[in-house]
């Protein structure tokens, strides 16, 4: 079993940044794969960011390429989602989430374990 507790979320304003963190427990983290997703109101819950144990593989929405970034520290049970020049657009609850394969995929039903979600709002 794994939990993920996300924290970082917030109101800002367009072009803003905030940094996400989520905090893993449970069983041995460095070997699963890290996933942040986004879910807006009324609309699928969709992929952000994931990156592989070693952080040598990423991949991101399209919508995100180039604001956003994923990172990891393994020896702190953690993955991060910068996010730089945020959009109105970018407004969703934001949860972390893990899998077990090894191999990076952005399909929600791949993940098997999720956090709870921390709020993002961007609004002037």
């Amino acid at each position: 079993q794994v939990q993920l507790v996300e924290s970082g979320g917030g109101l800002v304003q367009p072009g803003d940044s905030l940094r996400l963190s989520c905090a893993a427990s449970g069983r041995t983290f460095s070997w699963f794969v890290m996933g942040w997703f986004r879910q807006a109101p009324g609309k699928e819950r969709e992929f952000v960011a994931a990156i592989n144990w070693s952080g040598g593989s990423t991949d991101y929405a399209d919508a995100v390429k180039g604001r956003f970034s994923i990172s990891r520290d393994n020896a702190k049970m953690s993955v991060f989602l910068q996010m730089n020049s945020l959009k109105p657009e970018d407004t969703a609850v934001y949860y972390c989430a893990t899998k077990r394969s090894g191999v990076v995929t952005t399909t929600v039903n791949d993940y098997d374990y999720w956090g709870q979600g921390t709020q993002v709002t961007v609004s002037s």
